[in-house]
């Protein structure tokens, strides 16, 4: 089983140094993914609704910092964890991950999700509503244009007349992973998914969850061996047992990769650094 790194962008700050030296030590201990997460805008709690993260939480852009990641690392693999697509344009997702392909030599996977955050969406100018059905509908469009080919396309969200992606990506496609672990994503990732990212606990309901999915994929002619799994692991403490008794858990449910997702703060550089070391240790064996 892989093991991933979750890009510490709360708490890794300004410097590009520091940026460089977290990565290369993830690429150095051998992680098979680095994860950039993403928020556009920060929000403040209003009408009873409180963020998961705040206007004090900073999150550094996802695209721009994989760009930098592919260029301060040789080998580890690069990913977005998770993009909220929906609130995004299509033809910009596409532009920017082929761009982030082409730099990084065909390291690229996206990871995309349909976010929990309302205010976000609505400050971006796009629909809360009908994030599910624009999601599925944007990476049947993602995909024709990273073929390379002249793309037409008319459907519910999007309307395209002969446009194309130039330069193109190295891998047509980039694989897209779905996260999120309510029954519509679940559905939505066996369809058309290259892999799903769910963050819960290893449980019944993950194995429910992971039925759903393969039932699922059957039923659309897709063979669940040829679909990946990544357990994330939310972790609301520095507890290396319990790092390993989830990634043990992952493991027997069958997921090839997992990711330790520190949910607390880690104001030290070099803590961060030691997580790294330490998740490996207790994950591995």
């Amino acid at each position: 089983m892989h093991l991933n790194a979750m890009f510490p962008t709360r708490d890794i700050g300004n410097d590009p140094a520091k940026v460089r030296d977290w990565a290369q030590a993830a690429e150095d201990l051998g992680y098979a993914y680095i994860e950039v997460p993403d928020h556009v805008f920060g929000a403040t709690a209003r009408d009873g609704w409180t963020p998961l993260y705040n206007e004090t939480d900073p999150f550094h852009e996802t695209f721009v910092m994989l760009g930098f990641l592919a260029a301060v690392t040789k080998h580890i693999r690069l990913s977005s964890g998770v993009l909220i697509a929906p609130q995004r344009q299509t033809g910009l997702i596409a532009k920017q991950a082929a761009e982030v392909d082409l730099l990084s030599s065909g390291r690229l996977r996206l990871g995309i999700g349909v976010g929990w955050n309302h205010v976000e969406y609505d400050a971006l100018g796009e629909n809360w509503k009908t994030r599910g059905a624009r999601q599925a509908e944007q990476v049947e469009v993602l995909r024709r244009l990273w073929s390379g080919d002249v793309v037409s396309f008319n459907g519910r969200f999007h309307a395209l007349k002969e446009v194309n992606i130039v330069p193109p990506p190295v891998q047509r496609p980039i694989p897209i992973w779905f996260g999120g672990i309510s029954d519509a994503v679940v559905m939505r990732a066996a369809r058309l998914g290259d892999g799903w990212m769910p963050i819960m606990p290893p449980d019944e309901k993950a194995e429910q969850k992971l039925a759903l999915l393969r039932d699922e994929m059957r039923k659309h002619g897709r063979d669940p061996r040829n679909f990946g799994v990544e357990g994330w692991l939310r972790m609301h403490d520095p507890d290396p047992q319990r790092w390993a008794a989830a990634a043990d858990g992952w493991r027997k449910l069958g997921a090839q990769m997992v990711m330790l997702y520190p949910m607390y703060r880690v104001p030290k550089f070099e803590d961060l650094i030691e997580i790294l070391r330490r998740f490996k240790e207790v994950a591995i064996g």
